[in-house]
């Protein structure tokens, strides 16, 4: 699997590199600045990127913005976007498209080398991704429109399990109750969230989006 890294930080990038290179990825470019990223990801076409929020020269949001600019020329490219702090905007701004394959995870996570790896790769399979602080601070916020303030308790666990891209088995899993019971549980939660079916789209995926479009 090709992956483009983006990481102003020595250390940390050349720590991701051994990491990644160690789980069978291979690293076609790795870059410390927002222009180069936006031309590694243009030209290399990678299978997903790992990048970093905040790179040079801005050292704001740069490294957001040249993925989102490169997932705008090149539809559905997957992203996984690293981040120090939650920032709600960002999350926003990287999940505002109905296509799949991104991922908004705090750099804390990148030392759970296991569960680092795992983000990746669901995120290059199409997942959606989310790290649980994220989904704490979005699941928190009252909703106006009165449509994730209406889902049972339960309900939001298994939302919020949804979109850290966990399966229904996975989910089954963690709160300890049947996969037929996790697809009611679904069913119910696209219900309310008026999220008819459709071919075209992933109805998990926009689960997670209703929420974070408020």
């Amino acid at each position: 699997m090709r992956v483009v890294l983006a990481e102003d930080l020595f250390l940390l990038r050349d720590g991701l590199e051994r990491t990644l290179r160690e789980h069978g990825f291979d690293i076609v470019a790795s870059v410390d600045n927002g222009p180069s990223l936006l031309r590694a990801l243009l030209e290399e076409e990678p299978d997903v990127a790992v990048v970093d929020v905040r790179l040079p020269p801005t050292l704001t949001d740069e490294g957001l913005q040249a993925a989102l600019e490169a997932r705008r020329r090149r539809p559905g490219l997957p992203v996984l976007v690293l981040s120090q702090y939650v920032d709600q905007l960002y999350a926003n701004e990287l999940l505002a498209g109905d296509d799949g394959g991104v991922g908004y995870l705090l750099k804390d996570r990148v030392t759970d080398t296991g569960q680092f790896v795992d983000a990746v790769r669901r995120v290059a399979a199409g997942g959606t991704v989310l790290d649980q602080q994220v989904i704490s601070r979005l699941l928190s916020r009252g909703d106006a429109r009165g449509t994730t303030a209406s889902l049972t308790a339960r309900e939001r666990d298994v939302l919020e399990l949804m979109a850290e891209g966990r399966s229904n088995a996975a989910i089954a899993l963690t709160l300890h109750f049947s996969e037929s019971a996790v697809a009611k549980h679904t069913a119910s939660i696209f219900a309310k969230l008026r999220i008819a079916p459709c071919a075209e789209d992933n109805r998990r995926v926009l689960a997670v989006l209703a929420y974070l479009r408020r």
